[in-house]
This record gives C-alpha cells, structure tokens and sequence, in this order.
C-alpha cells in the first residue's frame, strides 16, 4: 500500500470519511526531521496495509487542512478512527517509537 498524498481539496475524504484508521503526516520542504520521517511512513504504509492508512500533507499550501489539525510543529503526525483525532505526535521519532505509537492505538 502507498503513502496518499494529501491536499485540502481530499482531506475530508480521504482522512475525515476513511473507513480504517488513517495516519497523517503534516510536513514541510524546509523541514529536516520532516525529511527524516518520509521513509517511515512508507515502512509504516506497508506494515500496516489493511489496518491503517498513511498519508502526507504538506503544511504550506494546504493551510486548510493544517489550521484544522492545528499542528504546532513539524512534522506533526496525527492519528483518526472514524474521522475523530485519536492521537498526535509532535517531531520526529525513530521506527521502534513509531511501531509503538500505532500499535498503542490501533
């Protein structure tokens, strides 16, 4: 399973109206632990294909969709089941703290 990118044409349907759970990576260019992060949503895109959907949405022109999720700092990875904020995470993290962010919440 790919990661889906994210726009604020598509958020309420792909994230706000999903059927699974759905991860969602708001990031930026100029962000370096952004950077960091884009390899682990693709492991996580497909370590938890079926169970849970992974998508990126870069913060600058998507300020829609980013002022509704009111991150704070980049990246900023948040969490939905049925459309509801489940869990936040603000800043990078390594693969093992990722793996135990999802699986304390799916």
């Amino acid at each position: 399973m790919s990661v889906v990118q994210l726009t604020d044409a598509n958020f309420e349907i792909e994230v706000l109206q999903a059927a699974t759970p759905v991860l969602v990576d708001v990031w930026a260019a100029w962000c370096g632990p952004c950077r960091l992060m884009a390899p682990q949503m693709d492991w996580a895109a497909a370590e938890y294909a079926g169970r849970l959907a992974v998508g990126k949405l870069e913060a600058d022109p998507n300020p829609t969709s980013r002022e509704l999720l009111k991150v704070q700092g980049l990246p900023a990875l948040v969490l939905f089941r049925q459309g509801q904020e489940v869990a936040r995470h603000e800043g990078a993290m390594a693969r093992a703290q990722l793996q135990a962010f999802l699986d304390a919440h799916l």
